[in-house]
């Protein structure tokens, strides 16, 4: 109508310092749903599988697509360190970026509703949680003090009610739980219809199962701790690229003294992959975890291990040294370890000798 004033969109929050990471094999035909909260942002895609293939994304989205060649090229020799094959080739999205935070997201994995019918914006709650600080020190009940609503219950101390920076935000799932695949088997029709309404920091010492389809952090404080291992093509075990990335990221985190929450937001996971197929990839890691989680309950960093990339190196030895003795996987994996700090140095040189703030 003439005279009327032009209506003025807010600037999406942290729209120029963060980017979204999707692996993928398909076209992205679930960016459509997710156009509305995805759109102000730079994508970076990283196509799995074969790089002739060529992967259609919806107009309108401000993109940069690497394949395998393109990864090839990049990395050189160190491009061993990047899974094939293997939604772990996530991660080199992670390297590849410019942003200050990274929020990444499966291509299965679609909007959810909360309980009032409304659509989740899962990238402004992640957002939320890494713009909070977390509270790793002492258990709050009342969950996220931080939250509208929320505060610090009586008998917490004063002392740690200031809390320490937030560097991984971990969200959940309605529809398809992030099962392994004997639980599959044996609860086929299972799905997760509930919505709770909380977040929460995991306390200092404690590890959790990082699922990577739903997961925000800040780069700049963690990314380097987030590689997501050897997966998938030529390897012995798939389906733990995401764990083995939450457990080194948490020993890091305890040890540079930042939070990781759980909770908020929720993604509609669609699909259900095969528990045939994942129990392939999945069995020796259900026999090795129970020595893995012990080896990282007891891990201890030098009081030298000042920067990301000195606790990883430190981390990678005792890999060596100790998984080592498991499998001779874990000689090969502390070795790509030590390749991926070294490529993530070289494409990002002002991170190399960040101490921690």
């Amino acid at each position: 109508m003439a005279g009327s004033p032009a209506t003025v969109k807010p600037t999406p929050i942290l729209k120029d310092e963060l980017d979204i990471v999707i692996p993928t094999i398909r076209n992205l035909d679930f960016l459509e749903m997710w156009r509305p909260f995805f759109q102000p942002y730079h994508l970076i895609i990283v196509q799995d599988g074969d790089p002739s293939k060529t992967i259609k994304v919806p107009e309108g989205f401000d993109y940069e697509l690497y394949n395998r060649n393109d990864i090839n090229r990049i990395l050189g020799p160190k491009a061993s360190c990047i899974s094939f094959k293997d939604s772990a080739c996530r991660c080199f999205g992670f390297m590849v970026s410019k942003k200050k935070y990274i929020y990444t997201i499966d291509d299965d994995c679609f909007v959810a509703k909360d309980p009032t019918g409304q659509q989740i914006n899962a990238l402004e709650q992640h957002i939320k949680n890494l713009l909070s600080p977390s509270t790793p020190h002492f258990f709050n009940t009342l969950y996220d003090p931080y939250r509208e609503g929320a505060d610090f219950v009586r008998g917490y101390p004063f002392s740690l009610r200031e809390g320490v920076a937030t560097a991984i935000s971990h969200g959940l799932w309605m529809n398809i739980p992030d099962y392994d695949a004997p639980t599959q088997l044996v609860k086929p029709l299972e799905r997760n219809t509930r919505y709770v309404d909380a977040v929460m920091t995991i306390p200092k010492g404690t590890l959790f199962p990082m699922c990577g389809m739903n997961l925000a952090f800040n780069r700049e404080l963690v990314g380097p701790a987030l590689y997501f291992g050897l997966m998938g093509d030529g390897q012995p075990i798939g389906r733990y690229d995401d764990m083995w990335a939450g457990w080194c990221v948490k020993v890091i985190c305890d040890h540079m003294g930042w939070g990781v929450k759980t909770g908020l937001p929720y993604i509609w996971h669609s699909k259900a992959s095969n528990p045939f197929v994942n129990l392939k990839k999945e069995y020796k890691g259900i026999f090795w975890q129970e020595e893995i989680i012990p080896f990282f309950q007891s891990v201890k960093m030098s009081k030298e291990a000042t920067t990301v990339q000195k606790c990883y190196i430190e981390l990678s030895k005792e890999v060596k040294e100790k998984l080592g003795k498991v499998d001779p996987y874990f000689d090969k994996l502390a070795d790509a370890m030590v390749t991926w700090i070294e490529a993530w140095d070289e494409l990002n040189p002002s991170s190399a000798e960040k101490p921690a703030k």
